[in-house]
């Protein structure tokens, strides 16, 4: 489908600049950083400037130096992982120089604790759910019939904010958190979902920004999230792949096997086993399938979850499964975050409305993804039935971007290099550092020198390796080593 350009607030009045009051920092990580904290009141609305405001949570670490370098706003991914988002501010104590800066974080508009906070169905992401592989017609309405639900829960209670959740609203808040803090312009540092604000703020405003780190970057063809979805689904069935040779190349240590296909058979039969018979009545396909497929995104999750798989086949330990399924999904903030990227997923562009498009898509994919397709799918299933109006795309244009440096390890499953290239193609002063073989999600700033070395470089100065013809990687850093389980 063809994207237009559209910059909703473009004809409105400019919204008078709020300021951030400043403050001390709740946040015990936050507080013990040196961070401040503050909000800032934005519009509902920015096409209607004056209207409803909602608060956006802020922090800030501000430089140790003499003098500051300049400041960096970081765009969160609405599951980032590191909190609400304000948590970002910290980022700076991981980039070498990197104090010389002032560090803002935020939590986008919808999660807490910025107000209000979307919430729907606090129970949605509970145990005990359908199966994910619709093998019947009952199961396939008991999906459809969640889904539903849940969309109606959110419309119910959160209202007219769900239409006002898409990127540009972020893109815009950006802008009113860059006037907020008297800056003329802004570096950013954006991770994933993050990586499309971006490139829509710095297509709407180039003047307005300094120097872009985008890691996995999302790829502006693919904002019609449906089809982005079922692009995850092969590399992501590749990675758990990858997961499971690791743990036959340290059979020692979890003895499942010794060969890949070796420890797949022991995970097709556990996967039998837990969808015919839920382990401790509550943790059956649906749930085996969301918590064991973490390892295709990070390895930081590698030996936990070996370590869980192990100790089930050899000694039935149900609540270890349960508990580590509720660290993982039943968190409080676990949630509102859902909401948040369904409400911006849902709504930054139309999604098909025919679930027979939907069912034939996925078994089309299933074929070649078994364990991660019907997961992904129904994770979005409630934008089949979305109340909110979707928008339309920007188109994305860096051109007029001075610079950028895009981050990605090679083999990311949820934001594929493809991405990345495709980003690099519309930003001519962009460069691309590719982590050959790498396999994590959203890993910059994790302790590989290689790439911390070559992002503080450019933040500090600029500096960028020469750009190479074509669609590829200008620059390639070895991948952190796997990890080497206890005992091994």
């Amino acid at each position: 489908m063809a994207l237009v350009f559209v910059a909703p607030a473009a004809n409105a009045a400019p919204a008078t600049t709020s300021t951030i009051t400043w403050g001390a920092c709740a946040d015990q990580s936050l507080a013990a950083a040196g961070a401040e904290c503050g909000t800032l009141s934005v519009p509902l609305n920015h096409s209607d400037p004056g209207g409803r405001k909602i608060s956006l949570a802020v922090s800030r670490v501000k430089h140790k130096t003499t003098a500051s370098k300049g400041t960096v706003v970081a765009v969160p991914d609405p599951l980032n992982g590191s909190g609400s988002g304000c948590q970002l501010s910290l980022l700076g104590a991981r980039v070498p120089g990197g104090d010389a800066f002032d560090w803002v974080g935020f939590a986008r508009r919808g999660v807490a604790p910025s107000s209000p906070a979307i919430s729907c169905q606090p129970d949605y992401l509970g145990l005990n759910a359908p199966q994910h592989i619709p093998t019947s017609p009952a199961i396939e309405q008991q999906w459809l019939d969640k889904a539903r639900g849940y969309a109606e829960a959110c419309a119910a209670k959160n209202g007219e904010l769900l239409d006002h959740m898409k990127s540009t609203d972020i893109a815009a808040d950006v802008d009113l958190v860059r006037a907020a803090l008297g800056a003329d312009k802004v570096s950013l540092y954006a991770q994933a979902y993050g990586t499309y604000v971006a490139q829509v703020y710095s297509t709407l405003h180039p003047e307005r920004v300094a120097r872009m780190v985008l890691d996995d970057s999302i790829d502006p063809r693919r904002i019609w999230y449906y089809a982005a979805n079922f692009d995850q689904n092969p590399p992501l069935q590749r990675n758990q792949d990858i997961w499971l040779k690791w743990l036959a190349e340290h059979d020692d240590v979890y003895h499942l096997g010794n060969t890949l296909d070796a420890v797949r058979q022991v995970w097709d039969e556990q996967l039998r086993r837990v969808t015919a018979q839920p382990a401790g009545g509550v943790f059956g396909q649906a749930e085996w399938i969301n918590l064991f497929l973490y390892p295709a995104y990070t390895q930081q999750t590698w030996t936990l979850l070996g370590s869980a798989f192990s100790n089930w086949v050899h000694n039935g330990d149900a609540q270890l499964l349960i508990g580590l399924y509720g660290q993982f999904y039943l968190h409080p903030a676990a949630e509102n975050m859902y909401g948040a990227l369904t409400s911006l997923v849902c709504t930054d562009t139309a999604w098909p409305t025919n679930w027979n498009q939907w069912r034939a898509d996925s078994w089309r994919t299933y074929a070649v993804a078994p364990d991660a397709t019907w997961g992904n799918t129904w994770f979005n299933a409630p934008c089949l039935f979305w109340k909110a109006k979707p928008g339309k795309p920007v188109q994305i244009d860096g051109a007029k971007v001075d610079s950028a440096l895009l981050v990605t390890e090679s083999l990311s499953a949820v934001a594929p290099i493809e991405g990345s290239y495709e980003v690099r193609s519309r930003y001519p002063g962009a460069r691309l550092l590719a982590v050959r073989d790498g396999v994590n999600f959203m890993n910059t700033l994790t302790g590989n020198a290689c790439v911390d070395n070559q992002i503080a470089a450019y933040l500090a100065t600029g500096e960028l390796p020469a750009r190479k013809p074509g669609r590829q990687a200008d620059a390639v850093c070895a991948a952190a080593p796997a990890p080497v389980p206890p005992g091994a």
